[in-house]
C-alpha cells in the first residue's frame, strides 16, 4: 500500500486528513477495483499512468474527479500519473466546481476568459497545475491511446460504449450536484460531492505499491 505522503497546500492536506475511507462500501469498492487494478499494472513496471475523466459535458463531476486524482497521485507520492477530463461534448467548467475547489484550498487561476474559460488549478507549492476546461473527451488536449477512460456520469456510459484509444473504460459514475444547481443547497451539494469524489480516490491510491 502507498504510504509516502507529499506536501500539499496545508487547507488540502487537512481535509484529506479528515476523509474517511471506512465511508467506501463494499459495492463502490468493487466498482473501484479495475481503477487500483489498472494503476498498479502501470506503476510496477514504470510505465506513464493516463487517466481520462469523462462525463457528458465535462463541467462538474469530472473535473473534480480530474482534480481529485492528479492530487491524490502527489500525495501518495505515485510517480508518472496524468490525469484528465473530457465530455461527450464542451460546454465550460461550471463555476461552482472550480469555487468548490478554491473552498478546498486549491489556487485557481483565470488563465484565459471566454464562453469556456481556462483554469489554472494548483495543488502544491513547486508543481504543475492542473489546466481546467471543458473539452470533447478526443480533443488535443487528452491522450489519443493507453489511458483509463473513467465514465463518471450514467449518460457519457451510455452515450459512449466504446472509446477510441481506451486501454480499458471503467464506470464509476456519480450522482450529478447540478441538481441542486440555484437552490440554497448548491454550495452543500456541490462539496459532499466533491468529497465523496476525494474519498474514494484517497481509496484507490492509498491501495497501490510505489
Amino acid at each position: 500500500m502507498a504510504t509516502t505522503k507529499m506536501t500539499l497546500f496545508t487547507e488540502i492536506e487537512n481535509i484529506i486528513g479528515s476523509l474517511n475511507i471506512d465511508n467506501v462500501t463494499n459495492e463502490r469498492r468493487k466498482i473501484l477495483k479495475p481503477l487500483i487494478d489498472f494503476i498498479q499494472s502501470k506503476a510496477a513496471t514504470n510505465q506513464e499512468i493516463r487517466i481520462n475523466f469523462i462525463c457528458t459535458h465535462n463541467s462538474r463531476r469530472s473535473h473534480l474527479s480530474q482534480v481529485w486524482s492528479q492530487t491524490m497521485a502527489h500525495y501518495f507520492d505515485i510517480k508518472n500519473v496524468f490525469c484528465y477530463s473530457g465530455g461527450t461534448e464542451a460546454t465550460s467548467l461550471f463555476p461552482m466546481a472550480a469555487e468548490t475547489l478554491r473552498n478546498s484550498g486549491f489556487q485557481i487561476k483565470t488563465i484565459s476568459k471566454n464562453e469556456n474559460p481556462v483554469y489554472s488549478i494548483k495543488y502544491a507549492d513547486n508543481e504543475h497545475p492542473v489546466i481546467g476546461f471543458s473539452k470533447k473527451l478526443d480533443d488535443d488536449f487528452n491522450p489519443r491511446s493507453e489511458f483509463a477512460a473513467i465514465m463518471t456520469c450514467d449518460s457519457a456510459n451510455d452515450a459512449c460504449p466504446f472509446v477510441p484509444g481506451a486501454e480499458i473504460r471503467i464506470p464509476i459514475t456519480f450522482k450529478d450536484p447540478k441538481a441542486f444547481d440555484n437552490t440554497p443547497q448548491q454550495a452543500e451539494k456541490y462539496k459532499e460531492r466533491s468529497l465523496q469524489i476525494a474519498t474514494e480516490l484517497f481509496y484507490v491510491f492509498s491501495q497501490i505499491n510505489s
